[in-house]
């Protein structure tokens, strides 16, 4: 069974971009939701994929992700898709022992940036760097699929905030 252990937090200021060993874009738009799971496919760099990912709130969630060709990437999310694509740059920034996923949000989303550390074990300790802010884990509105069907930039501005 695939399984991801992740956790999800907003960042403050530019201080991690110093650290910042990659960056890469990425595009993915969502072909389904059954409420229980979503299906998106992803495109990053000269790779693509599809993935089924449980829609729990929680840090455990099940994931499964297929490699596809693409120009089948590219035409999923060209005809396929329901609503807008999600794009964001990813940059990796490594803190301790860890790999971040820091995600700048484009278009709609814009003004977001969120860290996502993906670890082995659900009470694995890390590292908390200086530019981390609050945690969003549980928070459905910052799940990539919530970002296509709500984006960032129809939020009111108390919402632009982990309450």
């Amino acid at each position: 069974m695939g399984v991801e252990i992740e956790r999800k937090f907003l960042v403050t200021g530019d201080a991690w971009r110093a650290a910042a060993a990659s960056r890469e874009v990425l595009r993915q738009g969502y072909l389904a939701n059954t409420g229980r799971a979503s299906v998106r496919v992803r495109r990053a760099g000269d790779a693509a994929w599809l993935s089924v990912k449980s829609m729990t709130r929680a840090i455990v969630r099940d994931e499964y992700e297929y490699p596809i060709p693409m120009a089948d990437a590219d035409a999923m999310l060209d005809r396929l898709c329901d609503g807008p694509r999600v794009e964001k740059v990813r940059h990796l920034v490594t803190v301790g022992a860890h790999a971040w996923e820091v995600d700048e949000f484009l278009g709609d989303n814009a003004g977001l940036v969120v860290a996502e550390l993906e670890l082995d074990d659900a009470d694995e300790p890390f590292e908390r760097p200086a530019w981390l802010g609050a945690e969003v884990t549980h928070l459905e509105r910052y799940y990539n699929f919530n970002l296509a069907t709500r984006p960032y930039s129809q939020w009111p501005a108390h919402e632009r905030g982990c309450g």
